[in-house]
This record gives C-alpha cells, sequence and structure tokens, in this order.
C-alpha cells in the first residue's frame, strides 16, 4: 500500500535519469507507419481512417490558412491520447499528470496562436480587447478583464487535463485500495467495489480520450480568432 495517494504522480528516476524522457519516446513506436502499397492492412486502414475524419472534424470551422496546423494538431491529440491511455496501465507512469508537461503543450501553442493574429491581422486580434460601443469609463476595466482571459488561457488548458487525470487516478487508486482491504472482511462488498472500480476505469478510458481531444479542439478555436 502507498504511504502517500499521490507518489503515484511522482516521475520515476532510475540511475539518476528521470523516465519521463522514455515515456514521451515510447508512443511513437505504438503505431504502424503507412507503407506504399495500394493497399493497406486493416490497422493502417483504420488508423488512416481515424486520422482523416479527426482531421476533417477539427478543421472544417477553421478558416483555409488554419488548415496548415492540421498535422501540427493530428499529431499532438495522438500523442495525448496515448500518453493518457498508457498510464491506465498498472506500474506505469503518466507523464500527462504532470502540470509542467501540460503546460509546455499548452503555452507554446497558445502563443503561436496569439503572435499570428498579431502579425497577420493586428487591428482585429486587438478589437477583442474592448468591444463596439463600450462606454467611456468602463474601457479600462474592460481591457484588464480581458488581457486577463487572454493570459489566462493556456493555465487553464494545462489544469484541465492535469485535473482530470489526477483525480480518476486518485480515484482508481482509492477503489482499489478498498478492494483489497475489503477482499478478506467483507467478500460480497468488495466484489461490489470491484465492480464499480471496473467501471470507472472504463469512465478513465473514456476521459483520457475525450481530454486530449477537448485540449487539441480548444487551441483550434483561439487559433480561427487568429487566421
Amino acid at each position: 500500500m502507498a504511504l502517500n495517494l499521490f507518489d503515484q504522480f511522482m516521475s520515476p528516476v532510475l540511475l539518476g535519469i528521470p523516465l519521463i524522457a522514455l515515456s514521451l519516446a515510447l508512443p511513437w513506436f505504438l503505431y504502424p507507419t503507412p507503407s506504399s502499397r495500394w493497399i493497406d492492412n486493416r490497422l493502417v486502414t483504420l488508423q488512416n481512417w481515424f486520422i482523416r475524419r479527426f482531421a476533417h472534424d477539427l478543421l472544417r470551422p477553421v478558416n483555409t490558412p488554419g488548415h496548415k496546423w492540421a498535422m501540427m494538431f493530428i499529431s499532438l491529440m495522438l500523442f495525448l491520447i496515448t500518453l493518457n491511455i498508457l498510464g491506465l496501465l498498472p506500474y506505469t507512469f503518466t507523464p500527462t499528470s504532470q502540470l509542467s508537461l501540460n503546460m509546455s503543450f499548452a503555452v507554446p501553442m497558445w502563443l503561436a496562436t496569439v503572435i499570428l493574429g498579431m502579425r497577420n491581422q493586428p487591428t482585429k486580434s486587438l478589437a477583442h480587447m474592448l468591444p463596439e460601443g463600450t462606454p467611456l469609463l468602463l474601457i479600462p476595466v474592460l481591457i484588464i478583464i480581458e488581457t486577463i482571459s487572454l493570459l489566462i488561457r493556456p493555465i487553464a488548458l494545462g489544469v484541465r487535463l492535469t485535473a482530470n487525470l489526477t483525480a480518476g487516478h486518485l480515484l482508481i487508486q482509492l477503489f482499489s485500495t478498498a478492494v483489497l482491504a475489503l477482499l478478506k472482511i467483507m467478500p460480497s462488498v468488495a466484489m461490489l467495489t470491484w465492480a464499480v472500480l471496473l467501471m470507472l476505469t472504463l469512465l478513465e478510458v473514456a476521459v483520457a480520450m475525450i481530454q486530449a481531444y477537448v485540449f487539441v479542439l480548444l487551441l483550434s478555436l483561439y487559433l480561427q480568432e487568429n487566421v
């Protein structure tokens, strides 16, 4: 039994080397590489269909210049989904439960969309800071509020992903600890708790995929405002 429930979120270290670097490099080896054949196998065909479907749904509301970001968004979403799901396996570590890692994804991507908007359409980008027809006395207050709401976007992206994954892992550990503790005392209650744990695990798999999709979807909405 773990002495601290949050020990599972500590980055493991082997011989002074943080293993988070290994876990970040692992997902890319799990996907099959498309070949130059006319007909691919079922796994590659399913993968290509998923990527095309996701790219179509994600970039449909974005203007044509924003379609250049398709490869980056698809790669980021596949990467996050793989890390989230691999973190649910026993004796594994979830890198996306670290706020520092999620912020390293959120801040550069958000900042790139802001810089793109300032470069291509500075007047429109700055117009978001102040709605049309604002009374003169409210102009300084609204500018401060809009600036704070703009700067808080990457923080919300990183905190949302971290909080959802951390909460799910904590619930799974609490229920699994309860199953082990009740197994010898009350087997019937332990089996009921195990059923709840199974449903919670399935829910956490769905959350792992949905949160990765929401992360990239919000980035695409930020891009849409600046393209």
